[in-house]
């Protein structure tokens, strides 16, 4: 596995190869009094998280909070794993997520209808996390994880109302989850940003993502830390591209909507309409269609397709 990777003092980011994928989900680690780790990813993708401590020289033992910006299995659902070997550790989450920590069968369920056969390989076991060991933060409250280090969360909907985002005060820099989208650092090496936004079921709420985007421009951040995957110190950029892309995905879930047929059909018709206009979007700018980056962006653009559709039959 990689070695972590350290992005500022006291901040370092473990690759949790979530779906076996490189760079596709981190776990942030915040080496301060209180030991911080924000994100889980799944299951699966515990034993790195424990490696990459390992590798800074942690034991699981020291973890004092572990954060999750929201309660999707991608971020959350190793939560539970991870508690049986971080004893002394209390898990932080937006107050509509607590209770879903403690009983996941609805998460379970809701996982299960997205992912099918595929679910038990991307996501077991799923533990639930004891009442006790659940603290959850208002919009603005703040947690001391040091003595020159206190964090300050905001409820940021958009992707799911269950979503809070950490800003770290000494960085400027916003921790956003899925509501600032996805980053796709594969392509950086061929001179490429590319963010997307997140768009999966069942509370994507487009007017929701914008005003929490329009929060984080407001308080004018230097950094935006994404649940996939890693930093950008661009956060002007990271803003234009999400605002552009998403008229682009609600323009192509609108056209498959009024084509009728099915849900699995209007939702097949949206993806082919997406992933052709990233391939052309990526073409020309001379990124080859056999690229590894393909590869993440298939899982994403099927995931976003189901929520577009699933958002546009709620509101029409």
């Amino acid at each position: 596995m990689a070695k972590p990777e350290k992005l500022a003092e006291n901040l370092y980011l473990i690759d949790d190869f979530d779906l076996s994928l490189e760079k596709r989900t981190g776990t942030y680690v915040l080496t301060e009094e209180k030991l911080t780790l924000i994100e889980t990813s799944a299951s699966p993708s515990i034993p790195y998280i424990l490696e990459g401590l390992s590798q800074l020289h942690i034991t699981p033992e020291e973890v004092e909070y572990i954060i999750v910006t929201h309660i999707h299995l991608d971020h959350a659902g190793g939560t539970g794993l991870l508690l049986t070997h971080c004893p002394n550790a209390k898990v932080i989450v937006h107050p509509k997520g607590g209770r879903h920590l403690a009983d996941p069968s609805r998460l379970i369920a809701g996982a299960k209808a997205v992912y099918g056969d595929k679910f038990d390989g991307l996501f077991n076991p799923i533990l639930p996390v004891q009442e006790d060991k659940i603290i959850t933060k208002e919009h603005k409250e703040e947690l001391k994880i040091g003595p020159n280090c206190t964090l300050k969360f905001y409820h940021s909907p958009g992707h799911a109302n269950h979503h809070f985002s950490i800003f770290h005060p000494g960085l400027n820099g916003m921790f956003t989850g899925d509501t600032a989208g996805v980053s796709y650092p594969q392509l950086k090496e061929n001179g490429i940003e590319m963010y997307l936004p997140s768009t999966s079921p069942n509370q994507f709420d487009p007017d929701k993502m914008l005003e929490s985007i329009a929060m984080y421009e407001k308080m004018d951040i230097d950094f935006i830390f994404f649940g996939h995957y890693g930093m950008s110190s661009n956060p002007k950029e990271v803003y234009r591209q999400i605002k552009d892309w998403l008229k682009i995905f609600l323009h192509a879930g609108r056209i498959a909507v009024s084509e009728g047929g099915s849900l699995d059909q209007q939702t097949q018709a949206a993806q082919d309409m997406l992933e052709e206009k990233i391939k052309v979007y990526l073409n020309g700018r001379g990124i080859p269609s056999d690229h590894p980056v393909y590869k993440i962006l298939s899982v994403d653009i099927t995931v976003c397709s189901m929520g577009l559709i699933d958002y546009l039959q709620k509101t029409n």
